[in-house]
């Protein structure tokens, strides 16, 4: 197995027998919140991560890596000096609001994400993480009488229970089983079991989906499938939600994936970039008529950190940035150079070991012929200075979404890390004994 370069001391401070910063985290991490990740950390060499600026991070021990990860956070990079001066800005003035009076970030925020949107998409609430919203856009479909939900098999939607419920992978859904009744899991890109099950519940069924499946390894959808889903939704008189928590906001190089297909769900979820990598804030945002039930009571769904000032403050100065910047144009720009180089170095490097590179805008995915080998590239590519995502329902298969904020340079020094570590995979693994990982 391919070790990741050591870097951090070896016995602590020397001549004072003191544990190393890095060790202590690490005990720190086994003492309360986890041994397994600590455990992870190891094969990473420890590393603590201490600051970010743009496209760079840096450890503790002072090396810097492109961040090519964050699970689709940092479409404008880390701590955009638009984003941090309107935080700051309202940190000194009013962070938290009584959630009693009305309050006009949340107003200007809402009216901003709304600018951006599908037409027809105009009411907002507010929550923290992806899955919260997940949760809204559920409960909605539940409010407005849909009890029988389709999603579909590699989607991820969270880990939550109603989110753990659409999220179709058994080794996340085992432990807490029973779930949420009535869900059903079909193939992703199946227009015709999907359906086969609307035809058979007309008027029933809430179906959601991704525009591209992040976290089951970066998988497109056939061509016209999105809008073949939005038509069988309204012809059997469904309700449909799209996740695009991790593909909207410019990720996949228009505002949202579905632009691409010019779709309008009941119910549009965002997150991980609406904070501009500063904050945690997700959104569902829905149709009048999908809304109806929130609008008529505003106590049926509700959070304390719904809305906060400090939150939406953020949202506000994320979407200025994005649209002013053109971050969905560079978007377009930089994914159409990094996928068909990418895939060139892997075919060129490792042939035998590759099965796919697939993607679209700054979503990019590298599939390899096990997960093992995944992971292997990971830790080669940390130690050529990038940190990249492993999947979470396709663990073969490593995940790029780097910001839309890099420079040339960037990217060459991307591309050159990926080559330097495509080259160190192939050599690992001709090392490993036959039948080992």
């Amino acid at each position: 197995m391919t070790t990741i370069q050591e870097t951090r001391p070896d016995a602590g401070v020397p001549g004072t027998g003191a544990p190393s910063a890095e060790e202590e985290t690490l005990r720190l991490y086994r003492a309360h919140l986890s041994k397994g990740r600590a455990t992870l950390a190891e094969l990473f060499g420890s590393h603590m991560e201490v600051e970010s600026s743009g496209v760079w991070l840096t450890t503790s021990d002072g090396e810097r890596f492109l961040n090519a990860g964050g699970y689709g956070v940092f479409i404008m990079g880390a701590r955009h000096p638009r984003v941090v001066e309107a935080v700051e800005r309202q940190l000194r003035t009013h962070p938290a609001a009584t959630r009693i009076l009305l309050e006009p970030t949340a107003a200007r925020a809402a009216e901003s994400l709304v600018s951006v949107m599908p037409e027809g998409l105009d009411r907002v609430h507010f929550a923290l993480s992806g899955a919260e919203a997940v949760e809204t856009g559920l409960k909605l479909a539940r409010a407005n009488g849909f009890r029988r939900t389709v999603s579909m098999t590699g989607g991820y939607h969270g880990k939550t229970l109603g989110a753990l419920s659409a999220t179709a992978k058994d080794v996340y859904q085992q432990p807490f089983r029973p779930l949420v009744p009535d869900f059903l899991h079909l193939p992703f890109g199946d227009a015709d079991a999907l359906e086969a099950e609307l035809s058979a519940h007309p008027g029933e069924v809430c179906v959601i989906l991704e525009p591209v499946q992040g976290e089951g390894g970066v998988i497109m959808p056939p061509k016209g499938y999105l809008k073949q889903v939005e038509q069988l939704v309204r012809e059997y008189d469904g309700f449909l939600i799209l996740d695009e928590i991790q593909s909207g906001l410019g990720r996949l190089g228009e505002w949202w994936g579905a632009d691409i297909e010019g779709v309008v769900p009941d119910v549009m979820l965002t997150g991980k970039a609406l904070g501009g990598g500063v904050v945690p804030v997700s959104a569902a945002v829905a149709t009048r008529k999908a809304f109806r039930p929130f609008d008529k009571d505003p106590f049926l769904h509700t959070a304390t950190f719904s809305g906060q000032p400090l939150l939406m403050a953020a949202v506000q100065a994320s979407i200025e940035t994005i649209r002013e910047e053109r971050l969905v144009t560079k978007a377009v720009d930089i994914g159409g150079t990094l996928l068909p180089k990418l895939t060139e170095i892997a075919r060129r490097n490792i042939p035998d070991l590759l099965v796919d590179v697939r993607g679209r805008g700054l979503l990019i995915g590298v599939e390899l012929v096990e997960a093992g080998l995944a992971g292997e590239l990971l830790i080669e590519l940390f130690n050529h200075g990038v940190v990249a995502n492993h999947s979470m329902n396709g663990s073969a298969v490593v995940r790029f979404t780097p910001p839309a904020t890099l420079t040339g340079t960037d990217v060459q020094y991307l591309l050159d890390s990926f080559d330097k570590a495509t080259r160190d995979l192939v050599q690992g693994s001709a090392k490993m004994p036959e039948g080992g990982n």
